[in-house]
């Protein structure tokens, strides 16, 4: 599988992302600009995290339209794979590719720390291969983090199966205390109806390197190429 990365101005975990799918996952990995319209043949678009365009507007508003969104925007709807996190999670709200919007966390801080997730879904590339019962520790650092969609659409997300990822304990609970910035139903990550686009706020690129002492996320980078390989 040959993934692509996307850096727009201000992100700051492009390369970062482009490490664990190149040195640490081995996979063929190229670096797309955002004034680039062509997506040169990659299978997988991932939409890294940072500050595009400075968070000018709302977060992710204005990245939605550089030039290579179009491109990824067709890539979507043709069935191709895209992965947003953080402010990636946040361009793809604004693109319309997944339902919601990420407001500003209910503290009004910026949040920088490890929370834990649990999977909500197992049908998707990004958890097939996790541990439904496992809290998996991932960072976060986000300002506009608090996902949030009307009551039809988190109801209609509850029924599909379309939730990846909700905040939980160490222990696995799912409860306001465990809830880092106010996200309805403690909802940490998402997919389109065609399971084909994620997003997600928490940074498993940052969890993926056995130097940082962490490697929960690399069980995810794990569970999408598995999939992919069956």
């Amino acid at each position: 599988m040959k993934f692509g990365v996307v850096t727009f101005p201000g992100s700051n975990c492009d390369q970062d992302m482009i490490y664990v799918l190149r040195n640490i996952m081995g996979c063929e990995t190229v670096e797309l600009w955002h004034k680039d319209t062509d997506l040169q043949g990659v299978d997988f678009v991932v939409l890294p995290g940072g500050f595009s365009y400075g968070d000018y507007l709302r977060s992710g508003a204005i990245a939605r339209f550089s030039p290579i969104m179009d491109a990824v925007i067709e890539h979507a709807n043709k069935g191709g794979y895209v992965l947003g996190i953080c402010n990636g999670f946040q361009v793809l709200t604004e693109s319309h590719l997944l339902p919601g919007a990420l407001l500003h966390n209910d503290s009004h801080k910026f949040i920088c720390k490890n929370v834990y997730l649990k999977p909500e879904s197992t049908n998707s590339l990004v958890t097939r291969g996790l541990d439904s019962n496992k809290a998996y520790q991932i960072p976060i650092a986000h300002g506009e983090g608090n996902y949030y969609a009307d009551e039809d659409t988190i109801a209609k997300l509850n029924a599909n199966d379309q939730i990846l990822f909700r905040y939980c304990d160490a222990d696995g609970n799912i409860n306001a205390e465990a809830n880092p910035n106010g996200s309805v139903e403690n909802i940490a990550g998402i997919t389109n109806e065609n399971r084909n686009v994620f997003g997600m706020m928490p940074h498993p690129e940052r969890a993926a390197d056995e130097n940082l002492g962490n490697l929960d996320g690399k069980a995810m980078f794990e569970s999408i190429l598995d999939m992919v390989k069956a």
